[in-house]
């Protein structure tokens, strides 16, 4: 099996088809840096948004425009994502990560433009460091945002605040945050949880919403607005004001149990049986030679979950 398709210390980039552009992301998972590794979180975003599209609050009609920041960027696949859509993205991330995500930045947005020089749909992305926290980095990037999206942002209980705090600087009133998290440590995740929802209206985004592929039961996407306001879009229709359900209030489908599935703290008992179901039909793929390449980087990542505890000695 090729390395790249387990992402292992040898790949130095992933090629991930995005809204119809071939996009070359460079990675270094050698770094000592968690913010220069492409993490499947962001390719779950990536792909929500490229399902989502075609009409509703996620289609480019919608998004031109708009104003996005993203959050611990790292290699910077979310923010192109936004930015395909037609909204202008700065994709932030600590010092040392911003020449890697710069070299990506230059890079696919060269592609893009030579690939598809007269689209009109793509918005603009730039660089800006963004320490959680930091007053002048904050002021710097003039907010508030339309959106504010992150993928796998939080691993540890101490960013927690620092990132809500930043969140809360960074909006306004109208602003909607999405944000990709794969769930690693329980504790964490339920604290995580607990904040948003103690903070924000909390929408999980049901599976059946996501690309058929790209999705796993530990990955969950979040859409968040301000207490009070509903997460709806306003449409104009002939002289009248229509109220919208979006994404974001997510109709449930009456037939997706996961719709509710591994959405609160009290749940994680059955997000943790889907994610050892879904673990153990990877290793029978494996062992049958039918893994695809999401498939293989699952796989890679359900062996890196079994070996985390393990010291050699």
């Amino acid at each position: 099996m090729e390395d790249d398709r387990l992402n292992s210390p040898n790949t130095s980039a992933i090629t991930l088809e995005v809204l119809g552009h071939q996009l070359q992301f460079s990675q270094d998972p050698n770094s000592k840096h968690l913010g220069t590794t492409v993490w499947d979180a962001s390719m779950v975003f990536v792909k929500f948004l490229e399902r989502n599209c075609r009409k509703g609050r996620f289609c480019p009609s919608k998004l031109k425009g708009k104003r996005v920041i993203e959050l611990g960027a790292g290699c910077g696949v979310a923010g192109f994502g936004m930015a395909l859509l037609g909204c202008d993205v700065v994709t932030t991330d600590q010092i040392e990560v911003l020449p890697l995500l710069m070299r990506n930045v230059e890079r696919n947005t060269s592609r893009i433009l030579q690939t598809s020089p007269d689209s009109a749909s793509f918005g603009s992305i730039q660089v800006a460091e963004l320490d959680w926290g930091n007053e002048k980095h904050i002021e710097a990037v003039d907010p508030p945002f339309d959106y504010i999206i992150g993928t796998d942002v939080v691993y540890a209980e101490h960013l927690l605040e620092p990132l809500l705090q930043t969140i809360f600087a960074l909006s306004g009133p109208k602003t909607t945050i999405l944000l990709g998290y794969e769930i690693r440590s329980t504790v964490v995740h339920e604290q995580m949880l607990q904040m948003w929802k103690s903070n924000f209206e909390v929408k999980t985004v049901p599976r059946s919403k996501m690309d058929s592929k790209y999705q796993h039961a530990s990955i969950q996407l979040y859409i968040m607005g301000s207490k009070g306001r509903p997460m709806l879009a306003e449409k104009e229709t002939q002289g009248h004001d229509e109220q919208i359900p979006e994404i974001g209030s997510m109709e449930k489908d009456g037939n997706d149990e996961d719709s509710e599935s591994c959405n609160g703290v009290d749940e994680s008992e059955d997000c943790a049986s889907k994610e050892v179901h879904e673990d153990s039909n990877l290793v029978a793929e494996h062992e049958n030679g039918k893994l695809n390449d999401w498939e293989a980087r699952r796989y890679g990542a359900m062996a890196a979950r079994l070996l985390r505890d393990v010291k050699i000695t």
